[in-house]
């Protein structure tokens, strides 16, 4: 039961990033729809190696945005978050749980 509780879903959203991105996550993660990428039961150890190259990469070359969400009981709403580059949504805490307001073109952070 330990081990099943170490392991939960993944899922990544790439967007205009380099063919690379694409190519690698196609190798450890499956492509349900284009540019979402879900691993059923990834453990943490290998969730954190696959953003590490992902944040490497995106060091270097600045292109595009990705967003990575998976179970995470100790975060907000029960959902961890990371992102790279910059997504056309933000995310807002209120009341434990996240919500979303898409970016203003003037202001970037107005809702």
């Amino acid at each position: 039961w330990e081990a099943r509780r170490r392991v939960a879903l993944v899922m990544i959203v790439i967007r205009d990033v380099p063919d690379r991105f694409h190519g690698f996550l196609s190798s450890v993660m499956l492509e349900i729809s284009p540019n979402v990428f879900v691993s059923p039961r990834m453990n943490n150890g290998v969730r954190l190696r696959v953003w590490k190259v992902m944040s490497d990469w995106h060091e270097h070359e600045r292109q595009g945005s990705l967003v990575m969400v998976w179970r995470d009981l100790n975060a907000v709403g029960g959902v961890g978050i990371a992102n790279l580059g910059d997504p056309p949504r933000e995310l807002v805490e209120a009341d434990g749980m996240w919500l979303v307001r898409r970016r203003s073109a003037s202001s970037g952070n107005a809702p």
